[in-house]
């Protein structure tokens, strides 16, 4: 298998519906008219994982007061999410791809090094989808540290 198709600025966003941590679902076509952050992490409570949900957390307030929303999706299972969520006080929305469909569809699953080896997996990702759900920004193998305060910096929120 290789590397799925990466979105570009101006594609159409793929559609979804994941559950969520908590018993619901997030569908994103939903959210049009909202500026969406959609990111993927390849596993919840895993260090990398955990700063990275922990940034976009601290800096939700000022990411929704310029109108974004933020969705984080792992393959994890929900009843996972939610020990997530309760352990580092999470207030971002997490949603489960336990298939990796939407990975897939969107680009962030697919071969990636790994301590020097090629395997399969998340690829650690960044999408902003604009209010017409269109990619505004689509950004692969990003670092789990420091990438909120470049996103806000790319997104001119600083």
């Amino acid at each position: 298998m290789t590397a799925s198709t990466r979105l570009a600025v101006g594609d159409v966003a793929p559609d979804f519906t994941l559950p969520t941590d908590d018993g619901g679902s997030v569908t994103l076509s939903e959210l049009r008219g909202r500026k969406v952050i959609v990111y993927f992490y390849p596993a919840a409570m895993t260090p990398g994982c955990t700063k990275q949900a922990c940034d976009f957390t601290d800096s939700l307030d000022s990411l929704k007061a310029a109108g974004y929303e933020v969705l984080g999706i792992s393959p994890d299972k929900p009843e996972k999410l939610a020990k997530f969520r309760e352990r580092d006080a999470l207030t971002i929305t997490l949603l489960s791809d336990a298939d990796k469909s939407v990975m897939t569809a969107w680009g962030a699953f697919g071969e990636k090094k790994l301590y020097g080896k090629v395997v399969q997996g998340v690829i650690r990702s960044t999408v902003v989808v604009d209010e017409e759900g269109k990619v505004a920004v689509a950004q692969y193998n990003v670092k789990a540290t420091g990438h909120v305060a470049k996103l806000r910096r790319d997104l001119s929120l600083d």
